[in-house]
């Protein structure tokens, strides 16, 4: 049985934009952003190298303050977001594993503390949680290996089970597969699908590659020169020569072309 933290805001999205901005000093990143993630809806953000995403990241998860707009987090203002475990996020290099001294299990673990705070005992379900993460990445027979002789795919799959082992109801992922190997890919597409379709978590997804879930993505946001140039359904990128699916180069080339 999940834990039990309170009551919580109500929130028809999970992440809501409104005409954010934000600048480096004179240089503009990011210029009347305005987006939407619905509740279970599994969305990716896409654009070509200097477009913003990162910085659209951190600007929606409150890392950083938008310099004009609003951002809605889980229906609040992501610094009045007292409950952080509801929102899961993997940025695309989440620790340096090399000097990393856990195993698999000790750092999907670690992600339960979120939830309940290191002052809190452990609760009984935890252990629950945490095999269920394991097994939703696949790697539970790895549960005792230390990280650090996994190959990078695993690597990233013990990081979105960190991530999803406090059952969050949004999961950011950043380059969450850029360059593993194919299996590491379908693996992830797995995961993913799973909890944001079966268990109703919403998902953003930060990626040029996007052929492992092309056919599982509610929408594609492609951001570029700051703005919001696209935002609609994989099919409507069919509609202008781009396949997600077979062909995956087509999106960063026509990533670049786009006007």
């Amino acid at each position: 049985m999940p834990l039990s933290d309170g009551p919580r805001a109500p929130a028809a999205d999970a992440l809501a934009l409104e005409g954010v901005s934000f600048s480096y000093g004179r240089h503009a990143v990011l210029d009347g952003v305005s987006l939407r993630v619905g509740r279970g809806e599994f969305v990716a953000l896409a654009g070509p190298n200097g477009s913003g995403k990162s910085t659209l990241v951190r600007v929606a998860l409150g890392l950083t303050a938008p310099v004009a707009g609003q951002v809605r987090l889980l229906g609040q203002a992501p610094n009045r977001l007292k409950q952080r475990w509801r929102v899961g996020y993997v940025p695309q290099r989440a620790v340096v594993v090399d000097q990393l001294p856990a195993t698999v299990e000790e750092v999907v673990a670690s992600g339960c503390v979120a939830r309940r705070g290191w002052a809190r005992r452990p609760h009984p379900d935890e252990r629950e949680r945490i095999d269920r993460a394991l097994d939703v990445v696949a790697l539970a027979d790895r549960r005792s290996v230390p990280i650090t002789e996994l190959s990078g795919g695993q690597q990233q799959r013990v990081f979105i089970a960190r991530a999803l082992v406090s059952e969050p109801e949004l999961l950011v992922l950043d380059e969450p597969v850029a360059g593993v190997d194919a299996e590491s890919q379908a693996r992830f597409r797995d995961a993913i699908v799973t909890r944001c379709h079966h268990d109703g978590v919403a998902v953003l997804l930060v990626s040029h590659e996007l052929g492992a879930v092309a056919d599982d993505l509610d929408r594609v946001l492609v951001l570029r020169g700051g703005r919001v140039a696209f935002d609609g359904p994989p099919a409507a990128l069919t509609a202008e020569g781009v396949s997600l699916g077979v062909h995956r180069t087509d999106l960063p080339v026509w990533l670049e072309g786009l006007t």
